[in-house]
C-alpha cells in the first residue's frame, strides 16, 4: 500500500511538473527577459519591428499543428505566438514569415503593400474588400502559390550579418526550404547584439519563438558573432542567408 503511495505521488509530481513546463508567464516578444547586461533595441513607433516585438503570446507554449494535433517535437519552442495557423496545411515555414510581415501592413491599412511573388514572379497582390474575411482568403492563396523559393527571390540580401535587425529573415529557398524572423533584438554597452527566432515549419504549426540548442544559458537569446553557421533546434542556416524586406 505504501509503495503505490509513493508511485502516486511521483506520477502526480511529474504530471504537476509537466504542466509547468508547458505554461509561459510572458504576455507578449517584448516581455521575454534579457540577459544580464543587455537592454532592447527601441523600434520606431507603428515600424515593422515595434510591431514584431508586441506580438502577444499564448499562455500555452505547446506546438499544435493546423488539424489540432500535438506536434511530434515539443523541444524547439520557447513560446508560441498568438497568431493565426488556419485550418489548412498552408502556413509553413516561409508562408510564416509572410503571416506576419502582412498582419502588420493590413494593421497599418497599408493594403496595397501587401504583395507577395511565386517562383515565376507572378504578383499576388492584395484587392479590395480590405476585410478580415478577404484577407484570410488571399493569405491561403498567397501560401499556396508562394514558399521558400520565391520569398527568397523576393527578400534583399544583407551584405553584414553584423548589421542583422528586427525584422529581417534566415532563409535558403528551396523545395522544400527554410524560413526563420528575426523578431527581436537587444544589445549592451560593448556593442554586443542578440536576437529571437521565431518559425513556423512542416507541416504547417503554431508560430514559435525558437530555443538556443547550442548556448543553452543565452538561450532563448542567439548572439551575433563571427561565426558562418547558424543552428536552430531544426535547421541549420548560414550567415550569408540573411535577408530583409
Amino acid at each position: 500500500m505504501f509503495s503505490k503511495i509513493i508511485v502516486l505521488s511521483i506520477t502526480l509530481l511529474c504530471v504537476a511538473c509537466n504542466t509547468i513546463e508547458t505554461e509561459n508567464p510572458y504576455t507578449t516578444i517584448n516581455k521575454i527577459p534579457l540577459p544580464s547586461g543587455f537592454y532592447r533595441v527601441v523600434e520606431l513607433e507603428n515600424s515593422y519591428g515595434k510591431f514584431l516585438q508586441h506580438i502577444s503570446l499564448k499562455k500555452d507554449k505547446t506546438v499544435y499543428k493546423f488539424n489540432g494535433e500535438l506536434k511530434g517535437n515539443q523541444t524547439a519552442q520557447f513560446a508560441v505566438l498568438d497568431v493565426s495557423i488556419g485550418n489548412k496545411d498552408l502556413q509553413q515555414c516561409a508562408d510564416a514569415v509572410m503571416r506576419l510581415r502582412a498582419e502588420y501592413l493590413f494593421a497599418q491599412k497599408k493594403f496595397t503593400q501587401i504583395d507577395f511573388i511565386d517562383n515565376n514572379l507572378k504578383h499576388y497582390k492584395f484587392y479590395p474588400l480590405y476585410t478580415r474575411t478577404h484577407f484570410t482568403t488571399y493569405l491561403e492563396q498567397v501560401f499556396g502559390m508562394c514558399g521558400s523559393a520565391s520569398l527568397a527571390k523576393q527578400l534583399n540580401t544583407v551584405p553584414n550579418f553584423r548589421s542583422i535587425k528586427i525584422g529581417d529573415i534566415l532563409i535558403r529557398g528551396g523545395f522544400p526550404g527554410h524560413a526563420v524572423q528575426v523578431i527581436d533584438m537587444a544589445e549592451n554597452n560593448n556593442a554586443e547584439k542578440i536576437y529571437l527566432l521565431a518559425q513556423g515549419f512542416i507541416p504547417a504549426q503554431d508560430i514559435h519563438v525558437l530555443v538556443n540548442v547550442v548556448d543553452t544559458d543565452l538561450s532563448p537569446w542567439y548572439k551575433v558573432n563571427e561565426k558562418s553557421i547558424i543552428q536552430t533546434p531544426e535547421y541549420t542556416f548560414r550567415s550569408d542567408e540573411l535577408k530583409m524586406w
